[in-house]
């Protein structure tokens, strides 16, 4: 079991309307990211919100922090850069790790499960994992790191029955491109 609290902010009602057990769906996502990014961590517990909002405010956030007008489906802001692999930490003594922020739009998360022909469910459940995994300083943007990233997605996605978004069967397999569109 994780030592990471997480809080849930849920800022559209309509995650709750889509998701009868939200809160235990994206409780087991965040775990399932943490398993694969720190196996091993013996550390200090961490917390972590996760935000569930809409394509407005998405789009807010987007174009405050990136740059881009427009909404996307998962932006992560970790709070802490790590160092050497080691998170920093402030003060004597083991405290908490304030991981950062996960932020998830719903109707782009819809319209994406949708146009893949995904379960709503295992759509989020991925960009949750995506989006943690961001926190812990992986990253995509070159090949080599889309090959890790990807690879700790499908192992973090298996232990929740989830089949692996970048090979076929039942998922079309995504290019490159396709996955940056995605990301937009």
């Amino acid at each position: 079991m994780s030592r990471t609290k997480v809080e849930l902010r849920v800022a559209h009602a309509a995650w709750r309307t889509a998701l009868p057990e939200l809160r235990r769906r994206a409780v087991r996502a965040v775990e399932a990211a943490l398993a694969v990014a720190e196996p091993a961590s013996g550390g200090p517990a961490g917390e972590l919100a996760l935000i569930l909002t809409d394509d407005a405010a998405m789009r807010a956030l987007n174009r405050a922090w990136r740059g881009k007008d427009k909404s996307t489906n998962v932006l992560a802001f970790a709070a802490q850069e790590r160092a050497g692999g080691a998170w920093a930490t402030a003060g004597a003594g083991p405290q908490p790790r304030l991981l950062g922020d996960v932020v998830l739009a719903y109707e782009t998360v819809v319209r994406e499960a949708e146009a893949g022909g995904l379960p709503f469910s295992d759509h989020m459940s991925h960009l949750i994992v995506h989006g943690v995994l961001h926190l812990f300083g992986y990253d995509h943007q070159r090949p080599r790191q889309a090959r890790v990233m990807e690879a700790l997605e499908a192992r973090a996605l298996a232990t929740l029955d989830i089949a692996n978004p970048y090979e076929a069967p039942p998922y079309k397999v995504r290019t490159t491109r396709t996955r940056r569109a995605m990301e937009r």
